[in-house]
C-alpha cells in the first residue's frame, strides 16, 4: 500500500467516524429538540386551555350575572299582576321605577291580551325606555305595531315559561337592536286560569357588546356570542352580527366540522377546538361555554401564529445554537478520529478478510498490551466464536419472533371474541351495559359475553377458566363458542350449562374446567333468570340500599363432570338496580403482604358507586384493585361485566 493510498485511507477512517459520531448527536439532538417542541406545545395548549376556560368561564358568568339581573324584575311585575288590578298610573310607575333602577334594562312594558286591561283598548301596552339616560315613554300597539304577533309575546304564550327572545331590531319600539325576557302572568277567568299577557324587561345589545368586546387572550384574540339559533350577537366582523351565523358561515364554506362546532355550542357544550382557517382568515383555537339563562353560547378566539410565537422563537434560537455546536463537535471529532485511526490502519489491514467474511483468516501477532493489543486478542477470540454464534443466534432469534408473533396473534384473535363496542346496543334505552377483561398475560382465561336473544330479552355471561397462557385462551374460546352455539329465546338456562358441560367433558383429558354464571333478562318486565356453575355471586345494587350477593343454586363448574345438573333461578329487578359480576381475579388480587383484595372490600366500594353508570363502576373496580396491588404483578386476570336496568320507556 503506497503513502498516497495509506493517507487517503486514514482520512476515509476518520471521516467515517466523525460522519457517524455527528450523525448520531444530530438525529438526538433532532428527536430532543421534536419532543421539546411537542411538549411545549402541549403544555402551551393546556394552559391557554385553561385560562380560556377562567376567562370565558369568568365572562360567561358576568353576562349570565346581568340576565338575571335583567330578568328578576319582570318576573316580579308579573307576579304581582296575577294577583291584584293595578290603576293605570300605578302600572305605569312601577314600569318606569323598573327601567330607572336598573341600568342594564334598556325598556320595559306590561302588554295586555285584547280587551284584558281596558275593554275598550284593543292593544294595552305601555313602554318606558332609556334613550341617553333621558326615560322616554311611548305606547306600543297599532296596525304598524301588533305586537300580539311578536316573538316576544308569542313564545312565552305558546311555551307558558319566561322565554328570552332572539335578538332583533325593534322598529316601532325602542327602534335599537335588543333581546326581550318576557314573562307570561294569568289571571282567574270564570275560574279558569287564563292567559293575560307579558311583562318585559329588553337588553341592548350594545351592553353586551361592551363587556364581550373587553374579552381578549394575546394581541389579536376576541370573543363573540351567538344566539340560540346560532345568529352573531356579538362580533369583530360587524357584517356577521344578526345577519349571518355559525352555520351559514360553515355552508358558505360546506365546512362539516365548523357545523358540529356550532351544534354544540347552541345546544350548551363547552370545549377547546381548533377552527378552520375560513372562520377567522388564519388557524386559531377556540375555547366556547354556554350561557344558561338565555340559552346563548360565548367564543374565545386565540390565533395559533401568538399562541406558539414564544416556542417558534425559541426554537430558533435553538435550532441556532445547535448549529454552531454541530460545526465545532465537527472538528473536534475528525481531531480525535484521526488521533485514533493511526494505531488501527495495521488492524484493519490483517482484519480486512475478516471484514469481508473471512472467519478463518489469521490476526497479526500481538505486540503491545495496549487497548490495541486487547482489541487484537479479541478480534481472534471473536473470530473463532463467530461461527457458532452466528449459527446459534439465526436459531434463537428466529424462534424467539416467531414466539412473540404468535402470542400478540393468540392475544389479537382472543380478544376479538369478546364484545368491545360500547354502548352495544345503543337503540335499547332499557338497560346499559359494560364489561372489561384485563389479561394477566398476553393471553388469558377469563370471558364474558351478551348478546340479545329477541327484541326484549338479554343474555349475558362471565366466566373463569382453570389456569393461564395459551391452554388457558383456547378453552375460554370453546366455552364461549359453545355457549353461543347452545343458548337460544327458547332454551332454559339450566340446558344451556349441562349441554356446555357435556361438550366440553369430551376428550378433556388436560382435565381444565371453567366457572361460568349466566342470565337473561327481560328488559321489558325486569324479570330476571340466571344459573350458575360453581362462579363468584354476583352482587346486586339497588338505590338506597345496601348491596347484596345475590342467591346462587347449586352447580358445578364445566367441563369436569358428564352428569353435573345444573338449576335456573328467577327473581325480579327494578328501574334503577345494577348487577356487578366479576371473577376471582378482582378479589384474589394480592398486595405486597400478599393480602387479597376481598369480597368484603368489593362489597364496601360497590356500595358506594350505587346509580353510577356501568362504565363508571367498572373503571372504578379496576383502579381500586390497582391501586390496591400497587407495584405487585397481576397474578390472574381480571373480568368485570356491570349490567344497570333502566326500566322500559314504553308508557
Amino acid at each position: 500500500m503506497s503513502d498516497t493510498q495509506a493517507r487517503t485511507r486514514k482520512r476515509g477512517i476518520a471521516f467515517k467516524l466523525s460522519l457517524l459520531i455527528l450523525t448520531s448527536t444530530t438525529l438526538i439532538f433532532l428527536a430532543a429538540f421534536g419532543y421539546n417542541y411537542l411538549e411545549s406545545r402541549s403544555l402551551v395548549l393546556k394552559y391557554v386551555e385553561q385560562n380560556a376556560d377562567s376567562l370565558t368561564l369568568a365572562t360567561a358568568q358576568r353576562i349570565e350575572k346581568i340576565l338575571r339581573g335583567v330578568a328578576a324584575a319582570p318576573r316580579y311585575l308579573a307576579s304581582s299582576l296575577e294577583f291584584m288590578n293595578c290603576s293605570r298610573p300605578e302600572l305605569l310607575k312601577q314600569i318606569e321605577n323598573m327601567v330607572k333602577l336598573d341600568p342594564d334594562i334598556f325598556g320595559s312594558t306590561a302588554a295586555f291580551e285584547p280587551y284584558a286591561y281596558d275593554s275598550r283598548s284593543f292593544y294595552f301596552a305601555p313602554y318606558y325606555y332609556q334613550v341617553k339616560d333621558q326615560m322616554k315613554f311611548s305606547w306600543l300597539g297599532g296596525k304598524d305595531y301588533n305586537y300580539h304577533r311578536w316573538d316576544w309575546y308569542l313564545l312565552p304564550r305558546k311555551l307558558e315559561r319566561p322565554v328570552w327572545s332572539e335578538p332583533y331590531f325593534d322598529k316601532g319600539g325602542g327602534n335599537i337592536v335588543m333581546s326581550t325576557f318576557s314573562v307570561p302572568f294569568y289571571r282567574n277567568v270564570k275560574g279558569r286560569r287564563t292567559f293575560t299577557g307579558v311583562v318585559t324587561a329588553d337588553m341592548s345589545l350594545e351592553r353586551l357588546k361592551d363587556i364581550v368586546s373587553k374579552v381578549a387572550l394575546y394581541r389579536t384574540g376576541y370573543a363573540f356570542l351567538i344566539s340560540k339559533k346560532g345568529v352573531f350577537v356579538t362580533h369583530p366582523n360587524k357584517d356577521w352580527i344578526m345577519r349571518g351565523s355559525i352555520f351559514s358561515v360553515a355552508d358558505a364554506a360546506g365546512d362539516p366540522e365548523l357545523r358540529r362546532i356550532g351544534t354544540d355550542m347552541v345546544q350548551g357544550g363547552k370545549g377547546f377546538v381548533a377552527l378552520p382557517v375560513h372562520f377567522t382568515g388564519n388557524k386559531a383555537w377556540m375555547y366556547y361555554a354556554p350561557l344558561p339563562s338565555a340559552g346563548w353560547s360565548i367564543g374565545v378566539v386565540i390565533p395559533e401564529a401568538e399562541l406558539f410565537e414564544d416556542i417558534r422563537n425559541l426554537g430558533w434560537i435553538v435550532l441556532v445554537i445547535g448549529i454552531a455546536g454541530f460545526v465545532f463537535l465537527f472538528f473536534v471529532v475528525v481531531s480525535i478520529s484521526n488521533t485514533i485511526t493511526g494505531p488501527l490502519r495495521k488492524l484493519a489491514g490483517t482484519a480486512a478478510e475478516i471484514a469481508k467474511g473471512s472467519l478463518d483468516a489469521a490476526l497479526p501477532e500481538k505486540k503491545s498490551a495496549d487497548e490495541v493489543g486487547d482489541l487484537t486478542e479479541s478480534f481472534e477470540n471473536m473470530r473463532r466464536a463467530l461461527k457458532e454464534y452466528i449459527a446459534n443466534l439465526k436459531e434463537t432469534t428466529a424462534a424467539k419472533e416467531r414466539m412473540e408473533s404468535e402470542l400478540k396473534i393468540a392475544h389479537t384473535i382472543q380478544m376479538s371474541f369478546l364484545p368491545k363496542r360500547f354502548p352495544p346496543f345503543p337503540e335499547k334505552e332499557e338497560f346499559d351495559i359494560y364489561a372489561m377483561l384485563v389479561p394477566a398475560r398476553e393471553v388469558g382465561g377469563d370471558l364474558y359475553d351478551f348478546f340479545l336473544l329477541d327484541d326484549d330479552t338479554l343474555f349475558f355471561s362471565v366466566g373463569d377458566v382453570s389456569g393461564k397462557g395459551v391452554p388457558a385462551a383456547l378453552f375460554m374460546a370453546a366455552s364461549k363458542i359453545a355457549m353461543k352455539g347452545s343458548m337460544s329465546r327458547d332454551t332454559d338456562l339450566s340446558e344451556t350449562l349441562g349441554k356446555v358441560n357435556r361438550e366440553l367433558c369430551v376428550d378433556n383429558e388436560a382435565t381444565m374446567f371453567v366457572t361460568v354464571f349466566c342470565g337473561t333478562l327481560n328488559f321489558k318486565t325486569g324479570e330476571l333468570h340466571y344459573s350458575n356453575a360453581g362462579h363468584n355471586p354476583p352482587l346486586l345494587l339497588r338505590p338506597g340500599k345496601d348491596p347484596e350477593w345475590l342467591p346462587l343454586p347449586e352447580g358445578l363448574f364445566l367441563g369436569v363432570f358428564e352428569d353435573s345438573a345444573y338449576k335456573t333461578v328467577s327473581t325480579q329487578i327494578n328501574p334503577g338496580d345494577t348487577l356487578l359480576l366479576y371473577t376471582d381475579g378482582v378479589t384474589e388480587a394480592m398486595n405486597r403482604e400478599g393480602q387479597a383484595y376481598s369480597d368484603e372490600r368489593l362489597f364496601g366500594l360497590a356500595g358506594k358507586k350505587a346509580g353510577v353508570s356501568p362504565e363508571t363502576l367498572v373503571r372504578d373496580v379496576v383502579q381500586s384493585v390497582h391501586e390496591y396491588a400497587g407495584e405487585e404483578p397481576q397474578s390472574d386476570d381480571i373480568t368485570l361485566l356491570v349490567l344497570q336496568y333502566k326500566g322500559s320507556s314504553k308508557i
